[in-house]
């Protein structure tokens, strides 16, 4: 973690993932503290006591589970506007994920005591239910799609996904692997295969997406609808 910061005026924090009214979205950001993070950093660790709910403002994150075998899920990636361990703090429960920075990331850390109070005295208890049930419900329903995906509409979907608005993906082989259920070397070889088709653009760490209908051809090419 970098450490605190000044995050400027209220409009920059304006987006949120969070069906709650503006005024009330404000009065959660605002009793916040400012924390920024580098690359790789944890924001939030797997068991941990909740202690604090970040706001993302700037920046992206990776989710990711690891099972009592050891295995490691990414669950999903976030953007502005997302809150974080917000389940935790109003459920009592340790961390049930972690969450790490794939990009540098401001955010606004409001204390457990201080968001649950918010929630209380705004009413706010429905929309972050219903926001929580949400994230479940998209999970599992990622989750099953991919099953039966043969592995190139299955990174397809992946790419799809987690690509942000320019069509940057910022995860490397290892956590598409950990998102799609596909060892290292399968990634690799679906990559060099979207590459030599012109579907994709790679770097360290970092796939491109460079014809969005193709991959959307190639995902749909296995069963379901992306």
């Amino acid at each position: 973690m970098i450490g605190q910061s000044n995050l400027g005026p209220l409009r920059e924090w304006e987006k949120r993932d969070v069906d709650v009214p503006a005024e009330a979205w404000e009065r959660l950001v605002s009793a916040g503290s400012g924390r920024r993070f580098r690359r790789g950093d944890v924001l939030l660790r797997q068991g941990d006591a909740a202690a604090y709910v970040l706001v993302l403002v700037a920046g992206r994150v990776k989710v990711l589970r690891t099972s009592p075998d050891g295995d490691v899920l990414l669950l999903a990636v976030r953007g502005p506007g997302e809150v974080l361990g917000d389940v935790s703090v109003l459920g009592g429960d340790g961390r049930s994920a972690s969450v790490v920075a794939v990009e540098p990331c401001t955010t606004r850390a409001i204390t457990a005591e201080r968001f649950r109070e918010l929630v209380r005295e705004e009413g706010l208890e429905g929309s972050f239910l219903r926001h929580a049930m949400s994230r479940l419900r998209e999970g599992e329903a990622w989750r099953a799609e991919l099953a039966a995906l043969p592995a190139g509409p299955r990174l397809a979907r992946a790419l799809l996904r987690f690509a942000d608005d320019a069509g940057d993906v910022a995860l490397g082989q290892t956590e598409l692997g950990q998102a799609t259920g596909l060892s290292r070397s399968s990634v690799a070889a679906e990559l060099a295969r979207m590459r030599d088709s012109g579907l994709v653009s790679t770097a360290h760490r970092r796939v491109v997406l460079g014809d969005r209908p193709g991959l959307h051809e190639l995902a749909e090419s296995g069963h379901g609808t992306v």
